[in-house]
This record gives structure tokens, C-alpha cells and sequence, in this order.
């Protein structure tokens, strides 16, 4: 059983800890699922949590914030039990984050959907020659047709051809980089949207390549103004890349509870692995490293939900740290487990492929170091 006394941290009001004992019993109750058909598990999970109610603190309708902490709490429990349910949480929210920080009453319709599991979304932000800096976006959207044509690619987008709608940004031109993005609300049957590719990868993911070619959207469906596309991106990566930091926890409690279990049942030298001093060090670093994660995660997360507008150095320190600190711990986890570490079917194993990608996606972890410097020199 993973730790829990962190809820008892200052961080937390008893509606958090109450959302962790309901969430932690429909985990049990409902997790893992199968994932050798990924687009049919994610789809299914996306139904299942809509119906438990554990998608609605995914967004955030008229009059409403997003709740950081429990954001944050959902996505360490689901991690903890199984990857691909995180994966499918965290997708509606930062697939429908732009509407919920911005969103027009028409376009919260969506998110209603979103929040209910009747809906699954996608944020296309990352393009073939724009990952790290989106300021070099280079899909365009131009004003025609009653609104706006747009052309262009996005890659590596997660839900990417089981989604039914997308976020996407393009380049409306208003001011040169960043200045002239803006962000656009976009159903996956517009005409002239295409899969180019599926992306396979090591934890499998639905991801897609994306192609647009003269796709017609209305007047409607551009997100807050013209040219605040980067404005709006950045603060739905600020609230979300907590979150990042939360899943990694997630796995690094997981990867724990199996080397504290392995260590203490096998034996060796005529006692258990446990009895070694070198083995209990290694527990020890990885607890250290777990609490230290936790309580820069729950900092940035408490400190959004007291209404900071911004927390961009707080967030980028917690997805940072807890996502290097959840490789190591999960690395060691493999390495107390000996050949059995890295055998298919053993949870460690899985954890060491679902931790990888964390480290890179929603700002790599360099790209954090950045925005943490820049922090400091003002």
C-alpha cells in the first residue's frame, strides 16, 4: 500500500483527502485494464471515468476554476495504479484547457462533454520543426470563408486519431513569434483534418501526425483574441505541468511499493535482500527523492489554487524534479528486481517505459531549467 500521510500535509482541505479515498477505491475496483488494444482502452477509460464523475476536475464551466490540487491527486492515484487511465485523465484536461481558462459559453459545450466522458480531446501544439519553442509555430490560420482557413502539421499529439475534438494553435500573424498565434477550437470531422501517420512508441500511446489542408472553422471557434495563442498555451502548460510532476509520483510510489515487496521476500545470504545496508540505502534515497517531488508538487499546486496568476518557476521546478527524481527511483526499482526487472509483465518493468516520456513532454526537462534561470536573473 503506497503512502498516504502526505494528505495530512497543510496543503490539503478534507475534500482533497476525500477525493483520494473515493478515487483510490474505484482504482482498485477498476484497475489496470487491458492495453493491447490502446485506442479501445483509453476510449473505454475515457467512458468509465466520466461515469465515476472522476473527469469533472478536468475543466472548469462558467464561473469556475481548476482545482491544481485535485488535478494533481488524480493523476498520482491513477499513475500509481496504471499509466494509460492517467494518460486518458490528463488528456481531457489539457486537451480543453485553452476553453476552460477562455472559453466562450458555445464553446464550454464541449467541455460539458469532455467532463462527462462523452467526448475525448486532444491538444495539438507540437509541430515538425516546433517542439520545444512554439514561438517557431508555423500552421497558419487566415481569415476567409466566414472565418478561418487553416494549413499546416502537427505531430506527436496524444489522442491524435481517437479524439473528437482538438485545441490547436496556428500563426494568425498578428505580431512576429509568439506574438501572432492564436488558439482555435477545432472537431476532429472538419473536413480537409487528416491522420498522416500513427506514432508508435515505447509506452504505447494513442499519438498522431496530424494534417490540415484548407480546414474551414467559423468565426466561433477562435479561442479568447487573435494573437493570444501563446499567452493561452503557456497558461494551460502552467497549470498542468504540476500535474506532469504528480504522474511521475505516481509511477516513483508504485516502483517503491514493488521494491519494498521484492526486497522483503526474497532471500539471500541466508537472510533477505532488506537486511543489507546497501539495499536500504537505495529504500532510502528513494524515499527522499519521493517526498522531496511531492512536496515541490503540492507547493506549485497549492500555491495556483490560491489564485497566483502565474507559477511558471513553482510549476517548472516540480515537473523537473519529480520527473528525474520518478527515472531514478524507478531505474533502482528495476535494478532490486534483477532479471526479473526488466521481464514483460512485471510492473517495474512498465513503469521504466511509461516514466521516459515525462521527461519530455510539456517542456523537456531542459527547457525547464530555462524557465527556472530565467526566473532568477529577472
Amino acid at each position: 500500500m503506497a503512502d498516504t500521510s502526505f494528505l495530512t500535509w497543510p496543503f490539503f482541505e478534507e475534500r482533497h483527502r476525500a477525493h483520494a479515498a473515493g478515487l483510490e477505491a474505484w482504482c482498485v475496483a477498476h484497475l489496470p485494464v487491458d492495453h493491447q488494444d490502446v485506442d479501445g482502452a483509453c476510449k473505454g477509460l475515457v467512458t468509465a471515468l466520466g461515469a465515476g464523475g472522476w473527469l469533472q476536475p478536468t475543466g472548469a464551466g462558467e464561473g469556475e476554476v481548476l482545482d491544481v490540487r485535485t488535478l494533481c491527486l488524480t493523476r498520482e492515484t491513477l499513475a500509481r495504479h496504471d499509466g494509460l487511465a492517467d494518460f486518458a485523465f490528463a488528456m481531457q484536461g489539457l486537451g480543453m484547457g485553452a476553453v476552460s481558462l477562455c472559453g466562450t459559453a458555445e464553446q464550454r459545450e464541449w467541455l460539458a462533454r469532455t467532463r462527462a466522458g462523452a467526448a475525448i480531446s486532444g491538444f495539438a501544439l507540437t509541430e515538425p520543426g516546433a517542439g520545444s519553442d512554439v514561438a517557431q509555430t508555423a500552421t497558419t490560420a487566415v481569415r476567409g470563408q466566414g472565418g478561418w482557413v487553416l494549413n499546416g502539421e502537427k505531430t506527436y499529439i496524444s489522442n491524435g486519431g481517437i479524439a473528437d475534438v482538438y485545441v490547436i494553435i496556428a500563426r494568425t500573424g498578428e505580431g512576429p513569434g509568439a506574438k501572432g498565434l492564436s488558439a482555435f477550437l477545432l472537431p476532429a470531422d472538419a473536413p480537409g483534418l487528416r491522420v498522416m501517420d500513427r506514432i508508435e512508441v515505447m509506452a504505447p500511446h494513442p499519438l498522431a501526425h496530424l494534417g490540415l489542408h484548407d480546414v474551414v472553422l467559423p468565426e466561433g471557434a477562435l479561442i479568447g483574441k487573435p494573437g493570444e495563442g501563446f499567452k493561452i498555451a503557456m497558461s494551460v502548460l502552467d497549470v498542468f505541468r504540476s500535474t506532469v510532476g504528480a504522474a511521475a509520483l505516481g509511477f516513483a510510489r508504485r516502483a517503491l511499493d514493488e521494491a519494498l515487496a521484492r526486497t522483503g521476500r526474497v532471500r539471500a545470504g541466508g537472510g533477505r535482500l532488506t537486511d543489507y545496508q546497501m539495499v536500504q540505502g537505495h529504500l532510502a534515497d528513494m524515499a527522499l527523492q519521493i517526498d522531496a517531488a511531492a512536496l515541490l508538487i503540492y507547493r506549485a499546486a497549492w500555491t495556483k489554487d490560491q489564485g497566483v496568476a502565474r507559477i511558471s518557476r513553482e510549476a517548472a521546478m516540480a515537473k523537473l524534479y519529480a520527473t528525474e527524481a520518478a527515472q531514478k527511483v524507478i531505474d533502482m526499482a528495476v535494478q532490486l528486481h534483477g532479471g526479473d526487472g526488466v521481464r514483460t509483465g512485471f510492473a517495474v518493468e512498465s513503469l521504466y517505459r511509461e516514466i521516459r516520456a515525462l521527461r519530455i513532454y510539456e517542456g523537456a526537462s531542459d527547457v525547464q531549467r530555462v524557465v527556472i534561470a530565467r526566473s532568477l536573473l529577472g
